[in-house]
């Protein structure tokens, strides 16, 4: 086994813009910059559900890797075919990197959440160790009867940015959301909330594919019209970094509306630009967001999620309720874990796993 060789193993390439691609690629730039031989394997097929066309290309890509190797599975190659991981294990040191369990993905029938479950338990069984982004998904990990001894948390970290600036004095409250319009992120909750909010001042913008999941991205498009929010609320489609960090200056609140979170990275993004926060208890959120920087609602909830934003933007009290929030936001802020500590604790937990 080379000392600083790995083989990191995911669906597509790396550059795709969403919080678990994000934290695989800065691992792998980091792991580069501290001297690792990092070759990445960027699997075609339809990750992560199990079929023919995934599967093969994941059995070819273990097979010509050489005897001895370190090999990093992103959680997404799990699903497909686990007994081809059963066969590699003793000649590869296999770590599964778990951003969230397949079978919590939010819109699954009940047979297929429940075939994910028995894939992802024999898949973890396979694997040397696991490492997870949060607290909150090494404890879910027990449920797939993975010990804690073979766990590391590796939570991701946050790049220094500009506290957010908000919009002009004379306008109304920004709204951002940032996420791929799918059905877990719970955009739909959101239109349902804001449409019961069209008497005050606020304007929204989400920024996230709208290609993931074409039919659900249609329907919530749709709501803003049957919901006469048209012009109140934005979808402007996925966003690179510099677009991104335009919408973060002028926002006024963060939300996240989301059923289900492993992590949460948008949210550390919006923390350490030290805005307020509307999310749910879904997943780690809670785990992710200090109390004192916004609010959390029950996922799903339409009603909590508009008395939620509510707070933020009616007149006066609203302003007060930000000021607030924006204060312990800033705070917490200059606390955060950076990407050159979470780089650090990737190379222990391989090391050690390995």
């Amino acid at each position: 086994m080379s000392a600083l060789g790995l083989h990191v193993l995911a669906p597509g390439p790396l550059d795709q813009r969403t919080g678990g691609y994000i934290y695989d690629a800065r691992m792998v730039q980091g792991l580069r910059e501290r001297g690792w031989h990092v070759e990445v394997h960027s699997l075609r097929g339809d990750f992560p559900l199990p079929n023919d066309g995934a599967c093969r290309n994941l059995v070819r890509a273990l097979t010509g890797i050489p005897d001895g190797s370190r090999v990093i599975l992103d959680g997404l190659t799990l699903g497909v075919c686990p007994d081809v991981l059963s066969k590699h294990r003793e000649r590869l040191s296999l770590v599964a990197l778990i951003h969230h369990p397949l079978s919590d993905e939010t819109g699954l029938s009940a047979d297929m959440r429940d075939l994910l479950v028995r894939h992802e338990r024999q898949s973890l069984s396979a694997v040397a160790g696991v490492v997870v982004t949060s607290g909150f998904t090494a404890d879910t990990l027990k449920q797939f009867g993975v010990s804690s001894e073979r766990v590391r948390v590796v939570t991701p970290g946050v790049d220094k940015a500009v506290f957010a600036e908000g919009p002009a004095s004379d306008a109304p409250p920004e709204l951002l959301v940032v996420g791929t319009v799918i059905p877990r992120k719970g955009h739909d909750v959101l239109v349902r909330a804001l449409a019961s909010l069209r008497q005050y001042r606020w304007h929204c913008v989400c920024a996230g594919s709208l290609v993931r999941d074409r039919s659900y991205a249609e329907r919530v498009v749709r709501s803003i019209e049957n919901s006469e929010l048209v012009g109140r609320v934005e979808f402007v489609g996925e966003c690179d970094s510099a677009q991104l960090d335009r919408f973060y200056r002028r926002a006024s609140v963060f939300v996240l509306p989301s059923y289900y979170e492993g992590y949460g990275m948008v949210l550390t993004e919006a923390l350490a630009r030290g805005l307020p926060i509307v999310s749910t208890t879904g997943g780690a959120i809670p785990d992710t967001v200090p109390l004192e920087t916004g609010l959390l609602v029950p996922p799903g909830d339409a009603v909590a999620l508009s008395t939620a934003i509510r707070t933020f933007i009616n007149g006066s009290e609203g302003a007060t309720m930000r000021a607030r929030c924006v204060e312990a936001a800033r705070r917490y802020a200059t606390t955060m874990q950076t990407w050159e500590s979470a780089v650090n604790q990737m190379e222990n937990a391989i090391t050690e796993l390995t």
